[in-house]
């Protein structure tokens, strides 16, 4: 078998890796409490006093944002979310600095959500945060990694300015 000239087969094994990973913990998770559902449970219930599990099935983007009942707006969002994953991809093999970890988070998150929009043509969203009555976005273990991944590419661009000299 032939090797590619500079074809980095550790780097890219580890990178693979960490994305099939992310993928895995979202999968497990969306699994996990879809059975609960199939089975009869009631997905309402809560961990902490700020924390509960509750399902709900996003046709948006992140955090519900964006979302279509028509077909056509949800088919062009979704085609959207697909041309970015490429460009992340893109970005992660030409990135040689910390960014590139950043992005493999968000990859791995992004395709977690984006397998579940082609398969359930919804994401299922479920975990439930709030102070008191007020309650934030409802999200799942994708959109943790998707938000740590951008919260570390922001921190980077405003105090890492010479990243790469």
């Amino acid at each position: 078998m032939q090797r590619l000239p500079n074809f980095n087969y550790r780097s890219f094994f580890w990178k693979f890796a960490t994305i099939v990973l992310i993928f895995a913990i979202d999968r497990a998770s969306k699994i996990y409490l879809l059975n609960l559902h199939e089975n009869g449970t009631e997905i309402d219930f809560y961990i902490f006093p700020f924390l509960n599990l509750f399902l709900i099935w996003n046709t948006g983007i992140g955090f519900g944002l964006f979302s279509f009942e028509a077909d056509i707006y949800y088919q062009l969002t979704t085609t959207f979310i697909g041309i970015i994953n490429l460009l992340i991809i893109y970005l992660i093999f030409n990135l040689k600095d910390i960014r590139k970890y950043f992005l493999l988070m968000i990859l791995g998150g992004s395709l977690g959500n984006f397998f579940d929009r082609l398969y359930y043509l919804a994401v299922p969203d479920f975990i439930d945060f709030h102070i008191g009555e007020f309650h934030w976005f409802i999200f799942n273990i994708a959109d943790v990694f998707i938000s740590i991944g951008v919260l570390c590419l922001i921190f980077v661009e405003i105090f890492m300015k010479n990243i790469n000299k």
